[in-house]
């Protein structure tokens, strides 16, 4: 009798584990359900006929531009800043991270100011050469490449990331063989380094296109027809939600090619490598010109990523300061949304994270659930909550509404609070675990006990994150939140909508000082960071 108790014991340890897993799940498969079962009717097929193919392409080739422009701008940083010595290459090193702190829109307003026919940069070359703005062609930020432009700015961060970390980490033996044989620099980059980095480079270009497929207030802005911009007009303009939620499963599909693409990624090994010995990279020192332009290109990307645009949302909130609307009660809606949500979250990446020590299928399942979760824009999690909230007998009021979006939240980032937990109980010793059961402690004791204040180590890091992203997130905050209950990102994209890009920038400054200092952390801590090593 002993082995079904003891079966049952560790089942129901897995419980909680479960419950997590199925909050986060229960959007996504409401939005399946809607959309395969109600999502019909006339508005759809006028959609289908008319729109459909627009709203797809437009994401498709947003997805290809955005793509190709982030791995131009992070994988050559990635490597100078690794394996070079140059000017400024220490600072460099982190300040090329801070454009993760900006969201999409909020780099899509400043260069709509920057760019427009009014903006400073037309201005100047009108006063320069005394044309008038029929004379001379000018890129216009409002198409798809501005759009591809704006988000590759914001999301290149991710691949700089990874591919900074795999070059640290790769094999330098084989760096060396390739330069002992007479090949050049170049040469050694093209056929040694990035094959061995390409797994982990195609993950962290994954990541940084699916958050790319969520965008929502960049590309409304920018007028460019989105899957996700779809989602969010035919519940905001038409009030179909069946209509949206068919939409969603579109782009559900094509976020399902990414996640699949990104596990295909980290389960393929980059080139054999010619020894398992690490050692630390040993950097050249780039010769006078070469250093300058090194300098010169890490510059111009942190500077058209985050200086320029910040400077002037600055700019403009100091030259119209008697203009913009007060933004106080926004901030507060603010910081109670994202902090409730951002609680929620983790609440479950804990339960999510000491349940990772027994492997069983409910533990695996809440994992699979949070990253998927994490994988699948707001909007459609917002489709799936309303549909649920459509079922349950009560009248959706303001305090139902937060709460809708809270678990939206949470459904959406819970895996990015959960894994700096992971992290943290994987480096513990299996010992302490070991010697808790040979004392006789049961599996909730253990966890209390043991692995609760090892997870706690790795949770400052995943809270700030939970926090930042909620701060952020736009469609879901729009679809859900009770109606005149204004938050920093609505409000932002209600005046740049209105073209008040003036008052818009105050609150889009906001959000982004907001973002810094998790960032500034994070950057903290890859400086201090060992290859292997978990942050």
């Amino acid at each position: 009798m002993s082995f079904p108790l003891r079966s049952l014991a560790i089942r129901a340890s897995d419980g909680p584990a479960f419950l997590a897993g199925l909050v986060i799940a229960v959007p996504v498969a409401a939005t399946l359900i809607a959309g395969l079962v109600f999502g019909g009717g006339e508005t759809w097929n006028h959609i289908r006929d008319t729109l459909l193919a627009g709203y797809f392409l437009g994401t498709v080739g947003m997805l290809v531009l955005t793509g190709l422009l982030i791995l131009a701008l992070a994988v050559p940083a990635a490597w100078l800043v690794t394996m070079y010595r140059f000017p400024g290459r220490g600072l460099f090193e982190w300040l090329l991270i801070l454009p993760l702190a900006a969201p999409g829109y909020v780099l899509a307003y400043a260069y709509g100011d920057l760019m427009g026919v009014g903006g400073p940069i037309q201005a100047a070359l009108r006063n320069a050469t005394g044309w008038s703005a029929r004379d001379y062609w000018f890129p216009d930020i409002h198409s798809l490449p501005g759009l591809a432009f704006v988000l590759a700015l914001t999301l290149y961060p991710y691949v700089y990331l990874t591919a900074r970390a795999a070059f640290i980490s790769q094999s330098v033996c084989s760096l060396e063989a390739a330069r002992s044989l007479g090949a050049s620099a170049a040469r050694r980059f093209w056929t040694v380094a990035l094959p061995a980095a390409r797994p982990v480079i195609a993950a962290g270009l994954a990541l940084s296109l699916m958050e790319a497929a969520a965008d929502y207030g960049a590309a409304e802005y920018l007028g460019v027809p989105t899957l996700t911009y779809g989602i969010v007009r035919a519940w905001t303009s038409f009030g179909e939600p069946a209509t949206a939620a068919r939409l969603a499963l579109v782009l559900l599909t094509l976020v399902l090619g990414l996640v699949l693409f990104e596990r295909w990624s980290r389960g393929r090994r980059g080139t054999a490598q010619s020894s398992r010995r690490w050692r630390e990279v040993s950097r050249t020192a780039l010769s006078p010109l070469r250093a300058a332009a090194a300098t010169t290109l890490c510059t111009a990307i942190f500077t058209t990523a985050f200086g320029l645009p910040v400077a002037r949302l600055i700019w403009r909130s100091l030259e119209a300061r008697e203009a913009v609307a007060p933004v106080g009660q926004a901030l507060v809606n603010t910081l109670i949304l994202a902090g409730s949500g951002a609680a929620l979250a983790f609440v479950l990446a804990l339960v999510i994270a000491l349940s990772q020590r027994a492997d069983g299928p409910l533990p695996r399942f809440a994992r699979l659930s949070a990253s998927s979760g994490y994988a699948i824009p707001g909007a459609v999690l917002a489709m799936g909550a309303l549909v649920v909230l459509g079922l349950l007998p009560f009248t959706l009021t303001g305090g139902v509404a937060l709460m809708a979006l809270a678990w939206v939240y949470a459904s959406r980032f819970t895996a990015a609070g959960a894994e700096p937990m992971v992290a943290a109980l994987g480096r513990a010793p299996a010992s302490l675990g070991q010697a808790a059961g040979s004392l006789g402690a049961s599996p909730l004791r253990r966890a209390r006990d043991v692995d609760l204040p090892i997870a706690l180590s790795g949770a400052t890091a995943g809270a700030l994150i939970l926090f930042v992203e909620s701060l952020k997130e736009l469609p879901a905050t729009l679809m859900l939140r009770p109606f005149n209950w204004d938050t920093l990102s609505v409000r932002a994209h209600a005046y740049a909508t209105d073209e008040r890009l003036a008052a818009a920038a105050l609150p889009a400054l906001l959000i982004t000082l907001a973002g810094l200092a998790p960032v500034i952390y994070l950057s903290w801590r890859l400086s201090r960071a060992r290859p292997g090593a978990p942050l």
